[in-house]
């Protein structure tokens, strides 16, 4: 790696509190805010059959107060403090964080460690957030165009039920479960030993230690969550399948393949390989099709970063008239090319500027630096490595993304969705 991509790592404390709560500090006085990532070790992966959409749903139960915050009051606090907040569900985890002026740490440590201790799991906040999951449900997926396309392709893609299933979950199983369900849910996954906190920003590191052991070192640890089986056989659960989309104003198509674990070579190369295929208005589908041909009204590519097997995706909306299969033809045919001619020497130059600005943009933000410290702890065990990720992903050459493409992109082992307007199949 030459001089210019030498970056001064970032400043990091990890240490562990009695009741197994993992701390990550990654002091930066730089800016007076302070950033508070509190991610916990559960996401829909750890759901089974028939109880599922349990993790999203305790994204929006974490909001419904706890012994001294009353249901709404979290928001309440932290907007009058003049800070953000907000919380997320994956397939690997559940994360709640907000961004604060440095001097109201102490708000933001007492509103998690309140409801991490407490939160008020009663029949009325299940009912009333049930609803709320389900009217979410109706208007992301249900009620737009093109809405459930990515969990129609998981379940294509992966065999794993732990894989395949979408986050937001079935509505059935959350109807049949019952508040005793909730409580243990709870109690299980949101426990300080299944868990870590990252403090990130402007803090005196001993002051901080002292109020994160106040408010959070008497809460108890549980029994560690059963272990899990992400395993997956290597071929995708379906090549092929039709899906009539009655609210899609034109056909459209997602391809999906299924590529190795996170952090792995094969999956770094292979996500050098999306940057270069689908990443931004300068990748090779993107001046191919929307640039070039003008034959599509959109063009969508994403790498979905999981601890066990991983998935690519590319898709396009095309404009009305364009042929589907033609559109799909320059797709693998820019992957073939990948494959046989491999990365030219501008395509990695370009790739590796790309990765240098998103380290230097991820750098200027005290949450973005909370969250990535957050997953590499959880995920990985070592907070660490947010300082050497880059340097692993700069030393991926030209002919690892060549035969990875050749090994898991070129190939007939993909699953195919065709979208179609109903009554235009």
């Amino acid at each position: 790696m030459s001089e210019q991509f030498k970056l001064a790592p970032l400043k990091i404390e990890e240490y562990k509190l009695e009741n197994g709560l993992r701390v990550v500090l990654n002091p930066d006085p730089a800016i007076p805010v302070v950033a508070l990532a509190v991610y916990y070790d559960v996401g829909s992966r750890n759901e089974r059959e028939g109880r599922t959409g349990f993790a999203h749903l305790f994204e929006h139960m974490m909001f419904q107060g706890s012994e001294n915050v009353k249901k709404a009051e979290h928001f309440q606090f932290i907007m009058k403090a003049g800070g953000t907040m907000n919380g997320t569900t994956s397939s690997e985890r559940t994360n709640y964080f907000e961004t604060l002026p440095a001097n109201q740490l102490p708000l933001a440590l007492w509103l998690e460690s309140d409801r991490m201790r407490t939160l008020a799991v009663t029949q009325e906040n299940l009912d009333n957030q049930r609803d709320a999951v389900k009217e979410e449900k109706r208007l992301r997926y249900d009620n737009q165009p093109y809405g459930g396309i990515f969990d129609l392709i998981n379940e294509m893609i992966y065999k794993n039920f732990a894989n395949s299933h979408s986050t937001i979950g079935s509505m059935e199983d959350l109807d049949d479960a019952t508040v005793e369900d909730v409580q243990e849910f709870f109690r299980v996954y949101y426990a300080p030993n299944n868990a870590v906190l990252v403090l990130s920003g402007s803090f005196d590191t001993e002051t901080a230690k002292q109020q994160i052991e106040k408010f959070f070192g008497s809460i108890p640890s549980q029994p560690l969550p059963p272990a899990l089986d992400v395993s997956e056989p290597k071929e995708v659960a379906e090549n092929y399948k039709v899906h009539e989309d009655k609210l899609a104003p034109f056909p459209a198509f997602l391809i999906g393949w299924k590529i190795p674990a996170r952090r792995t070579p094969e999956f770094n190369a292979l996500y050098l390989a999306g940057k270069l295929l689908y990443d931004g208005e300068s990748s090779r589908l993107y001046q191919k099709l929307v640039k070039g041909e003008e034959s599509v009204v959109q063009l969508f590519g994403f790498t979905d970063e999981r601890r066990g097997p991983s998935s690519i995706f590319i898709g396009a909306i095309p404009k009305p008239e364009k042929d589907l299969s033609k559109i799909r033809e320059v797709i693998m045919h820019e992957i073939n090319d990948l494959a046989t001619n491999g990365v030219k020497p501008e395509e990695m130059q370009k790739i590796q500027n790309q990765l240098l600005n998103d380290v230097v943009r991820m750098r200027q933000s005290s949450m973005t630096r909370a969250q990535q410290i957050a997953e590499f702890a959880l995920y990985d065990g070592n907070p660490e490595l947010v300082n050497s990720e880059l340097d692993e992903l700069l030393q991926i050459t030209p002919d690892q993304i060549k035969a990875v493409v050749a090994e898991y992109l070129n190939t007939e082992n993909r699953a195919l969705l065709d979208v179609v307007p109903v009554g235009k199949g």
